[in-house]
């Protein structure tokens, strides 16, 4: 007689396991993020923070945020990095991959850049784990109609 299986995770749990994976890859200093895109049970996209393809990696050259003592969720753009979401974003254009009415998992709440990206890129459902000092973001998500959802007590917490 065979042992009994192990269950299965549902899908959720599923993505947001391999999203905390690729979180794993994350070069920043400050926050490993990781974010995956998804569509009829289908992974089309990956993208963790870190500097852009091709450029020295804040690991290498040290963290332009924590030099000048700028606070989380605030000026975006003093930061070598690109986030998870948009590099997850940019990986599926770049690959000719729509992503319209697709899911996003990502392992923090998306800020409001990412967010104005996400609504533009017609993703329609978001699921995430930790919040974020961003809260004009959770605004436009509700506005735009995008259904969000935060990933409580995640198994590998």
């Amino acid at each position: 007689m065979n042992p009994p299986l192990p269950e299965r995770p549902s899908w959720t749990t599923y993505f947001m396991d391999i999203t905390a994976l690729v979180a794993k890859r994350s070069t920043c200093m400050r926050r490993a993020v990781g974010a995956v895109i998804v569509k009829d049970k289908r992974i089309l996209s990956t993208g963790y923070n870190g500097a852009p393809s091709g450029i020295t990696h804040c690991r290498e050259t040290g963290c332009l945020r924590a030099q000048l003592k700028v606070p989380s969720g605030e000026r975006h753009e003093l930061c070598r990095g690109i986030h998870a979401e948009q590099n997850a974003i940019i990986q599926a254009a770049y690959h000719g991959v729509s992503i319209r009415k697709a899911t996003l998992f990502c392992t923090h709440m998306p800020c409001s850049i990412c967010a104005k990206m996400i609504i533009n890129a017609g993703i329609s459902r978001i699921y995430y784990l930790s919040g974020y000092a961003d809260d004009m973001s959770l605004s436009m998500f509700e506005e735009s109609g995008i259904e969000i959802f935060q990933i409580e007590d995640a198994p590998w917490e």
